[in-house]
């Protein structure tokens, strides 16, 4: 089998270690291997199946000076407006874990379950895009319901973990843990989060937009309208949670005719990636603790709404930095290697 040149960007970060895992997980065939960060970063080093590799600065000759053929990015919007032209150019494709190009008309914005063959446009720009953590969940389980039901609108409000702001939040929701059992939780000042998140939800991610929703929240609006090629509705609520890891969503959708909650479990035990845990009598749902380290998206709380026979409810959650980032990434690389 031919193997395959990849470079990371962003190497020594949450969402780049995890691309490492995910690779060798699924025993991705990878040649070289070259890991990338910043001049912080630089000289540290990653393992790989067992083998060592130093992590090297990012400069504008890293990828003339290396043949890659698979560029993962996963170091923030600028770094991947700055670079990932570069390494496009170079001829490598380039999956893009940032929010930078998602919306350019020009590159794809694929989650493989629903939109495999939006890959095939990569040579425009050699870039693919990767949604939005939040977003990713959400189509994996619209999209099959929405092959047999028809949605017209989705509501959603998300339970976002600390590590969706990288180790830096995790770290900061440790701390104040700790500072809280010593207590001297007073003494410990916010910096990653708005307010404090130890003991607290924070209805605020990203900056605050004119229409009075977030950022963070237009990005699922947006980007679900075009990975779905759908004029879906969409409304969400953003919130932080005081979770380490994985995202919680309680998701409302209206369909255009009547939905059986029954027949909609079937569809989802179906569809690619979705597991469905949903046995309330015996206290069984979908929980963080069951959804980190994993590489599928868990539904439950399946249910039709009590006034409308045409809204279904339910919960999700899924590993934001497996399935909202590096498995997907992954995910796209493996359906890139296999076109003609």
């Amino acid at each position: 089998m031919k193997k395959f040149n990849i470079a990371v960007v962003g190497a020594t970060g949450a969402v780049g270690e995890e691309i490492f895992n995910v690779l060798e997980d699924v025993n991705f065939p990878v040649g070289e291997v070259l890991p990338l960060a910043s001049a912080k970063s630089a000289g540290s080093e990653i393992e790989f199946r067992g083998k060592s590799y130093k992590v090297k600065e990012l400069t504008q000759t890293s990828f003339e000076e290396h043949e890659i053929d698979i560029a993962f990015f996963s170091a923030g919007a600028s770094v991947s407006e700055k670079f990932a032209p570069l390494a496009a150019a170079s001829g490598a494709v380039v999956i893009d874990n940032t929010s930078h190009f998602r919306m350019n008309a020009d590159i794809p914005l694929v989650v493989p379950e629903c939109n495999p063959a939006d890959i095939n446009a990569w040579q425009e720009r050699g870039i693919i895009a990767n949604p939005n953590c939040s977003t990713i969940q959400m189509v994996q389980i619209l999209k099959p319901l929405d092959d047999v039901f028809d949605i017209e609108r989705v509501d959603v409000a998300t339970y976002q973990a600390a590590s969706g702001a990288g180790k830096e939040g995790m770290e900061e929701l440790v701390t104040q843990m700790q500072k809280f059992f010593e207590f001297k939780l007073r003494e410990c000042e916010p910096k990653v989060f708005a307010h404090q998140l130890a003991l607290n939800l924070i209805p605020h991610i990203d900056v605050f937009l004119d229409n009075d929703y977030t950022k963070e929240e237009m990005k699922m609006v947006n980007e679900t309208q075009k990975i779905l090629h759908k004029n879906i509705e969409v409304s969400a609520t953003c919130v932080r949670v005081p979770v380490l890891r994985s995202h919680s969503e309680a998701i409302t959708i209206h369909f255009r005719n009547s939905v059986d909650a029954n027949k909609a479990r079937d569809v989802l035990r179906d569809a690619p990636s979705i597991v469905v845990l949903d046995e309330p009598s015996k206290k069984e749902y979908p929980m963080p603790m069951i959804s980190s380290d994993t590489n599928e998206t868990y539904v439950g709380r399946i249910r039709v709404d009590n006034f409308r026979d045409n809204i279904l409810h339910l919960w999700c959650c899924a590993d934001q930095i497996r399935v909202g980032a590096a498995t997907n990434a992954v995910r796209i690389a493996q359906k890139w290697i296999e076109l003609p």
